[in-house]
């Protein structure tokens, strides 16, 4: 069998004493595993680095078994994205969210949005509401989307200030009020269009990490008996921190 895709580093590991294992993100295959023959090769190293754009030829010779792949690079960001703490992190969080996904299940939307957010890590304000958008993708794709677009309670879609920690609906300003200490909050640039600003504070990019952190850990990692990945708070902290910095400030310097 065999099948040509593009995709995405996501992580790789020792096979042997001269191949890896590459975990990768494909537009059309999903998250895939493959083995990569002299993948620890000076040649392949560079390649092999989480957050580069590649080509893959996959081949086995049956569908169930590992396959080996072949690869070509097409854009290689891993150099400009060791260059912060921030954009380390956030390659990190972004790969294992993907893990929650199925091996071998395509999800082309998400693989689109792993890319924006791949070329976005230097600014801590995008970053921040695209991977936020992100989570929100993989939520809704496995099987606990949000509903941000009207009130639970009245029907309405304008000013949506919460969210039910129940049912993931929004609810608006006057339903939700008396009852605010028990909903989480919904931050301006995810409610309604008459709300929504064009870049997230600090306020909101916390309050929007609150909101996707609450589902993922009740509905995904709670049943599945796991912790989540403490890159995530690492990145999270990344994003506010840079938003805090004096404007003009330079960056936190690679985490490694």
């Amino acid at each position: 069998m065999e099948w040509q895709d593009e995709a995405v580093i996501l992580g790789v590991r020792r096979h042997g004493e001269t191949s890896v294992i590459a975990e990768v993100m494909t537009r059309q295959h999903g998250r895939h595993m493959g083995l990569v023959r002299s993948g620890r090769s000076r040649a392949m190293q560079p390649v092999l680095q989480p957050g580069n754009a590649v080509d893959v030829v996959w081949r086995a010779r049956l569908s169930e078994h590992l396959g080996e792949f072949r690869m070509e690079p097409t854009r290689l960001r891993a150099a400009s994205l060791m260059e912060t703490g921030l954009s380390i992190y956030g390659v990190q969080a972004a790969a294992a969210l993907l893990r929650l996904l199925p091996e071998r299940d395509p999800h082309p939307h998400l693989y689109e949005a792993l890319g924006v957010v791949l070329d976005h890590l230097t600014e801590p304000a995008v970053a921040g509401e695209l991977f936020v958008r992100f989570e929100l993708a993989v939520l809704d794709d496995l099987g606990f989307g949000l509903d941000l677009t009207e009130c639970a309670a009245t029907g309405g879609r304008s000013d949506l200030v919460y969210v039910s920690p129940k049912s993931g609906r929004a609810v608006c300003r006057e339903a939700g009020t008396p009852y605010a200490e028990r909903l989480l909050a919904l931050p301006s640039f995810l409610g309604d269009a008459e709300r929504q600003v064009k870049t997230a504070d600090t306020i909101a990019l916390a309050d929007a990490f609150r909101l996707t952190g609450f589902f993922l850990t009740r509905n995904v990692f709670e049943p599945r008996g796991v912790s989540a990945s403490s890159v995530r708070d690492s990145f999270v902290q990344a994003v506010l921190k840079g938003l805090a910095a004096p404007q003009g400030q330079p960056q936190a310097q690679s985490a490694l």
